[in-house]
């Protein structure tokens, strides 16, 4: 009886210190993300003029939440480039409050900036700008700007992207 009772108590103990170590792993990686948002999120894609793609063009990316920051990177010769998601801490992200973040994106072509991107962020999350989807675009500097909306957040941009716009009521 007693090698039952010692057995039954160190499965429970086994039992509790498994329990206790992944809801404190999982507790401390929940703790790291605290006031983590991200203000852009990863994109990337073909940069074109008239369908042709731009070779060693500067890509400039600038967000606005706590204060403005700002990125590049250059295009291959495929024209094509590649920015990370962009993340920021705030204490003020965990209070009730509205989550508004400027995103901005200008090439720059021998010397003359186009805007490609002006959008406003209102979606903490990662990809929210496409729907949860990785945020791939092909944009053309010779478009027209195309206002658009996806999930409440309002872009302006010369880029298309796999997303389904929301759509507009005209009270008709």
């Amino acid at each position: 009886m007693n090698d039952i009772y010692r057995a039954c108590k160190f499965l429970n103990i086994f039992f509790f210190l498994i329990i206790f170590s992944l809801s404190t792993e999982i507790y401390a990686m929940s703790i790291l993300n605290i006031g983590k948002v991200c203000t852009f999120s990863g994109i990337s894609g073909i940069i074109q003029k008239d369908g042709q793609p731009l070779s060693n063009i500067t890509v400039t990316r600038t967000t606005s939440y706590q204060k403005k920051k700002t990125d590049k990177t250059k295009t291959n010769e495929e024209g094509y480039f590649e920015m990370p998601a962009l993340f920021e801490r705030s204490v003020m992200s965990l209070l009730p409050q509205e989550f508004v973040v400027g995103q901005l994106i200008v090439v720059t072509v021998n010397g003359e900036d186009y805007v490609i991107w002006d959008g406003v962020k209102r979606k903490k999350e990662e990809n929210s700008e496409a729907r949860g989807k990785p945020l791939i675009v092909t944009c053309d500097i010779t478009d027209e700007l195309n206002a658009i909306m996806v999930d409440g957040q309002n872009f302006v941009t010369k880029c298309n992207w796999d997303v389904v716009p929301d759509k507009v009521d005209t009270g008709f």
